[in-house]
């Protein structure tokens, strides 16, 4: 890309996990462009494993790169876009980051986190002219063409045989949710960032709308249902308080 588009690009590795590096490479990345105005938070895995299988370091490691290198970067961009009062961070987070399914609470509770830490950030930062928008993909061909399987690639903890019938239920599941084109959602994130008013959040791809619609269905009802209890919780309340 460097040999075709020359300085208009300009390639950096990055741990985002290695908070300086993260700083360092911001900075120059402000320092050749001479202003920032998209930034894209894309970095993460999925570790997979049952909640009793997951080790100490697997589940400290799971943020430290989906949550933490996040905001490592969010900090590092934000004093150069409230400086020109404008930006836009992208942050990539996924269907599962607002719904949950065994064998992947690690993943599941980083990417929840960076739900709420985006949500917080966008009410921040509005008045600087700043905007936050989380990007909720399903499953996208990103493997070679391939539609990743969640059961057979990236982390895995070590399987412990009472989980192995919940692995094959849902090892049976596994890809029948269409594979999205990562092509088309790169042009789908171009037309966002040039959308005059960009939603808080945004699905990318088909198949897990009906899925979240019956989620979040399932938790109004709930809350409903047991409303009665709710007010138990409550208490009288004092009449300093009425």
């Amino acid at each position: 890309m460097v040999a075709a588009h020359g300085e208009a690009v300009l390639p950096l590795q990055l741990d985002v996990t290695d908070k300086a590096a993260v700083f360092e490479s911001v900075k120059r990345a402000k320092e050749h462009f001479g202003r920032l105005d998209v930034i894209v938070n894309n970095a993460g895995y999925a570790q997979i494993g049952a909640i009793e299988e997951l080790t100490e370091r697997q589940l400290r490691d799971q943020p430290e790169t989906n949550l933490f290198g996040a905001v490592w970067v969010i900090q590092a961009a934000l004093p150069y876009l409230r400086e020109q009062r404008s930006g836009h961070i992208i942050q990539l987070s996924s269907a599962a980051g607002v719904i949950a399914m065994p064998l992947g609470g690690a993943y599941h509770a980083s990417k929840w986190a960076l739900e709420g830490l985006n949500e917080a950030l966008a009410g921040e930062v509005a008045d600087f002219g700043v905007k936050v928008t989380i990007i909720e993909p399903g499953g996208f061909a990103t493997r070679d063409g391939k539609n990743p399987d969640p059961l057979a690639n990236g982390h895995m903890a070590q399987p412990d045989p009472a989980y192995d019938a919940l692995r094959r239920r849902l090892g049976a599941l596994a890809g029948r949710q269409p594979a999205g084109d990562p092509a088309a959602a790169a042009q789908a994130l171009l037309k966002l960032v040039d959308s005059g008013n960009p939603p808080l959040r945004v699905l990318f791809g088909l198949g897990f709308y009906p899925m979240l619609q019956q989620a979040y269905a399932d938790r109004l009802k709930t809350w409903a249902d047991w409303q009665d209890l709710s007010a138990e919780a409550h208490g009288k309340p004092d009449q300093e308080d009425r």
